[in-house]
């Protein structure tokens, strides 16, 4: 899919919010004239700045976590559990505490900013932002252009002929070709592969043995832009077992079948884990959305957070272009 500004369609810009809140959080080394780290806020108004004058949408979404998934949580118990803090990479003449409160803090400001431009901002609870990010990329804007900025890459399998990625960290679009030059693995197949790989940042044990360069070399049909089945799989395995091969691969696959399952439930992105409830709150926010353009506003917030040098006309004549 092009994302040039030449299509008359129009192009909706989704960005997965704590995703690239959580990058710049903690890589970015911007401090306010107060000597308060604000990486955070800085880095992420500056991206999405970014993203809006070099594509042109007609439409931002902001998609920020609400808490966490009940449904999934409720499949696998351990989902998402153990996960490692994010490991800091910013360098400071003198130590500057990098806790909850200023985390927390940054995201408040954030979001009180883009309520004064034309940014519709979701938080849905009790569910993830790639379920509503999901939804609205397969359904609410099923036959729109669609540019996803995440580098989570549960969203591959998402990928479409009006879908493409933009990920922070291959700072570059992401295209179906672009999944399978580096995986083997087709964007139709990806969720099918995570599910017998695993996913350790989520907690998500896969079949033991088996990662991505396996899977392909073993099952070479999963780069093909033809939708592989669990079923598919584990009765190909077993067709290879009973001709008498004893390649572990095959022999895992074929006894880890309610783990595939299992994890299948937690990887795949539709609306089985969002409630009816929370599509109507989506939809409810779509359709009730005013645009906001309130740049005084944004000025007293920066002056009073002590960002005097953000640049609040860049950001004004990026947005201003939104819906025209």
């Amino acid at each position: 899919m092009s994302v040039n500004n030449e299509s008359d369609e129009d192009l909706v810009l989704i960005v997965d919010a704590l995703n690239l809140f959580m990058r710049h959080f903690v890589a970015h080394p911007a401090v306010n004239i107060n000597g308060e780290h604000v990486g955070g806020v800085v880095g992420f108004l500056y991206s999405v700045i970014d993203m809006v004058e070099r594509f042109h949408p007609t439409s931002v979404i902001i998609v920020w976590e609400g808490g966490g998934s009940t449904r999934r949580r409720n499949i696998y118990s351990d989902y998402k559990m153990k996960r490692r803090p994010e490991s800091l990479n910013r360098f400071y003449e003198d130590d500057i505490p990098d806790t909850v409160e200023n985390r927390n803090r940054q995201i408040t400001l954030i979001v009180d900013i883009l309520k004064k431009v034309p940014a519709l901002q979701m938080y849905i609870s009790d569910c993830e932002a790639d379920d509503v990010i999901a939804y609205l990329s397969m359904y609410r804007f099923k036959d729109n252009r669609k540019l996803i900025v995440s580098s989570d890459k549960d969203f591959y399998q998402l990928l479409d002929s009006k879908t493409i990625i933009y990920s922070p960290t291959w700072k570059k679009l992401v295209s179906s070709k672009d999944v399978i030059n580096k995986f083997c693995i087709s964007p139709d197949n990806f969720a099918l592969a995570k599910s017998i790989c695993g996913d350790a940042s989520d907690n998500i044990s896969g079949v033991k043995g088996v990662g991505f360069k396996t899977l392909a070399k073993r099952f070479p049909e999963m780069s093909s832009y033809m939708t592989i089945s669990i079923d598919d799989i584990v009765s190909e395995s077993k067709n290879h077992i009973a001709d008498g091969s004893k390649i572990k691969a095959f022999q895992n696959i074929a006894s880890s079948e309610n783990i595939i399952r299992r994890n299948w439930k937690l990887i795949y992105l539709d609306t089985s884990c969002l409630a009816p409830v929370q599509i109507k709150k989506i939809n409810n926010l779509i359709d009730t959305f005013s645009p906001n353009k309130n740049k005084l506003e944004v000025m007293k917030i920066l002056i009073k957070e002590g960002l005097q040098t953000f640049n609040v006309d860049r950001m004004f004549m990026a947005f201003n272009r939104i819906g025209a």
